[in-house]
């Protein structure tokens, strides 16, 4: 029954955080906001929405170890699992953007700074608040050095209907609300069912769950031949679990980190993130370097489980 829970619950996060992208971008068309400051902004976190609410919803009920599991789960699987099923399915990628020369530390810096900021053992207020900060300079990051993520130019073309559009904000809010309470509860529940802890369940199961609509987008992208928008996608997707996730968590209720009983999976974030930079460093878009991803993401679950 709890799984049962747990997919209809992750389904609403999932479906709830659509809804209030959507309307949101079109509140936003309609006041003629350009698309570059809502692909900059709104779009650029829009996808962390789940990983948000989950987290912070497990920081207020005290389960702490899922709301950073969480974020930990989601990068390795965002690099390894996301990336490595675009590089497979993308028939060509060629990025106009020089990836590594300007994004790249993007997906090292932010891990970094949790890693520091754990050393104490815990995320507290002040580190919450810093996290913040690192989110506003990615922001101000994008917007200076032109990267933006997709519109829906559908969107756009339809006609903006007011009472529509806060129906389906309210709809989206309370599906991502609901959704994720239900999710840390029913997650819970199977890890003690199953007597593992729940920074393994958070590490896989939830993780899993949250990142799929970056792997949805993602693949979108690919097929699309627009399988460097994915990349920035990752990119940008990793700096706002860290920093805006783990950031509004801390700041709702301290979180416990232990470095040294999760040194292997905490580690094997920083590694995926290590290999991104060395992808884009060497420009190795191809099926090999996601062959080489999914057979680490492998080795991480076999050696975590």
């Amino acid at each position: 029954m709890d799984f049962f829970i747990f997919i209809i619950s992750m389904a609403a996060l999932i479906y709830g955080a659509d809804f209030i992208i959507q309307q949101s971008e079109k509140i936003a068309l309609h006041y003629n906001i350009s698309h570059f400051v809502i692909g900059a902004t709104l779009v650029a976190v829009g996808t962390s929405l789940p990983e948000m609410a989950v987290s912070m919803s497990a920081s207020l009920k005290g389960s702490g170890d899922i709301a950073v599991a969480n974020v930990i789960g989601s990068t390795i699987f965002n690099i390894s699992l996301v990336l490595g099923t675009v590089f497979l399915i993308a028939k060509k990628i060629a990025p106009d953007r020089d990836l590594f020369a300007i994004d790249s530390a993007w997906s090292l810096f932010p891990i970094l700074v949790f890693i520091l900021m754990s050393i104490d053992g815990k995320l507290n207020f002040v580190d919450g608040v810093l996290f913040l900060f690192l989110m506003f300079g990615y922001l101000i990051f994008l917007i200076g050095s032109n990267q933006v993520e997709e519109i829906d130019e559908e969107l756009a073309k339809e006609k903006f209907n007011w009472p529509k559009s806060l129906i389906l904000l309210v709809v989206g809010f309370l599906f991502v609300v609901v959704g994720a309470n239900f999710a840390i509860d029913s997650a819970g529940n199977i890890a003690r069912t199953f007597g593992v802890s729940e920074w393994i369940i958070g590490l896989f199961l939830v993780a899993f769950g949250t990142s799929l609509p970056e792997l949805t987008i993602s693949i979108k992208s690919a097929l699309n031949n627009n399988a460097d928008l994915a990349i920035g996608n990752i990119i940008g997707s990793n700096v706002a679990n860290f920093t805006m996730v783990l950031g509004l968590s801390s700041i709702l209720n301290p979180l416990n980190v232990n470095l040294n009983a999760n040194f292997f999976d905490i580690a094997a974030a920083f590694i995926v993130s290590l290999m991104l930079v060395f992808i884009t460093a060497n420009k190795l878009y191809n099926k090999s370097a996601g062959i080489v991803l999914m057979v680490v993401l492998a080795l991480v679950i076999q050696n975590s489980l």
